[in-house]
């Protein structure tokens, strides 16, 4: 019986082993020199006051199996982490997957946490793709294992004013003045400091008559809205998160005060719980961000991917460059032949992606790990979904500015 058993017992394990040999074998020569998938660390704000676009950012991780596979890109393994919304947390859950075997992170959504999970990266040597962050000095330090598919605050400005004038030509009215309305977290003091630069080389329409910061995580900005409201401004700019866009939103409604329009230079007004949460009340805000190219062959395949595994989402931000940094992760690991650091960030040194979803020519890195070709687009809330109206080039729709007073909607 014994024997029998043993016997048994060997031929599972040496049918297994072939099975094994033979689907290693079935592999190109390069990946089985590589070994296993590469272990990669995703860091997201899964919880705590950025939960719900960390949660949406991770949509991009889920689909990205399926279209990495047919771009004939190599498997990744995933190694989830939650920041919390927590710089302290995001440094030390980096410091965590290292220990854990991961060999490339991605994250963070957030400067603040982005900036001192980079600080990890480069002490540990370890490749870091920033999937979303704006701040300037994160690729001012000379980091050589920091990487970042991401315009910086300063492009995402110069791109806006430049299409806030396209979409005030196309549309024939353009506001005098504008009340500056900005949380006071990293990414919105960084925009802020950028506009006093950035601005006069556009020779805008308006004049900022009033910049009023708050705290993202603020209930009540009654204040604020009143504030901006007293000023005269005939539209309001804005950099903000989701929650105070929709307190901000609710704020405007109940103030009776519906000025030409919403100029949008960050996240919130774009998300789909904004949508979903005020409805008719969403439609109209202007957002000027990094977006992507809805005229892309792999921007099809990713809105296609997504409506399978999450329907009644709307491809945003989050999800494109969440997965554009795991198509970085994945060009690099394919063209190295390994999973040692040195090699990957070598490699992702030399990444030229020209078949990608982002506005612009492509993803590619300068001496500084920042990808500086990257364009950003207008996109207006219509009925519950996004439309690019700018530029014309990557754009599916044209404007509607200014926008139907709240008063006027069921």
């Amino acid at each position: 019986m014994l024997n029998r058993l043993t016997n048994s017992l060997s031929r599972r394990r040496l049918l297994a082993g072939a099975a094994a040999s033979g689907a290693l074998l079935a592999a190109p020569a390069r990946l089985r020199a590589q070994g296993a998938a590469l272990k990669v660390g995703v860091l997201l704000p899964r919880s705590g006051a950025q939960a719900g676009i960390g949660q949406d950012c991770q949509r991009g991780v889920d689909i990205a199996a399926a279209i990495l596979k047919d771009l004939g890109l190599p498997p990744l393994a995933i190694m989830n982490a939650d920041t919390e919304t927590s710089v302290e947390v995001a440094r030390a859950r980096a410091e965590k997957l290292i220990n854990e075997g991961a060999q490339l992170l991605i994250g963070a959504f957030d400067s603040g946490q982005s900036s001192a999970i980079a600080q990890v990266a480069e002490q540990k040597g370890i490749p870091f793709v920033i999937n979303i962050a704006a701040a300037p000095p994160i690729t001012e330090q000379g980091y050589k294992f920091v990487f970042r598919n991401f315009p910086t605050a300063g492009m995402i400005l110069g791109d806006a004013f430049a299409n806030q004038k396209e979409v005030f030509e196309a549309s024939g009215k353009a506001p005098k003045s504008v009340a500056f309305l900005h949380v006071n977290d990293t990414f919105g003091t960084a925009m802020k400091n950028g506009i006093g630069a950035v601005m006069p080389k556009f020779n805008m329409p308006y004049t900022i008559v009033e910049q009023i910061a708050y705290d993202p995580t603020a209930r009540d900005l009654s204040v604020e809205i009143a504030k901006a409201k007293a000023t005269g401004a005939e539209a309001l700019l804005v950099v903000s998160r989701l929650n105070d866009a929709i307190l901000l939103t609710r704020e405007l409604v109940k103030q009776r005060w519906s000025p030409m329009g919403v100029l949008s230079m960050g996240p919130g007004w774009y998300e789909d719980q904004y949508l979903k949460t005020l409805g008719k009340l969403s439609d109209g805000p202007l957002s000027f961000v990094p977006w992507y190219d809805p005229n892309k062959k792999v921007s099809k395949q990713l809105e296609a991917g997504l409506a399978k595994a999450f329907p009644g989402i709307n491809l945003n931000t989050n999800h494109i460059y969440t997965f554009e940094a795991l198509m970085v992760a994945a060009d690099a690991y394919k063209r190295a032949g390994s999973s040692d650091p040195k090699a990957l960030a070598d490699a992702i040194r030399s990444t030229n992606i020209t078949d990608n979803v982002s506005t612009g020519p492509g993803i590619a890195f300068n001496a500084k790990g920042q990808n500086d070709k990257l364009k950003n687009s207008g996109i207006q809330n219509r009925g519950g979904k996004l439309v690019a109206v700018a530029p014309k080039g990557a754009a599916n729709a044209e404007v509607e500015w200014p926008v139907k007073p709240y008063s006027q909607r069921a």
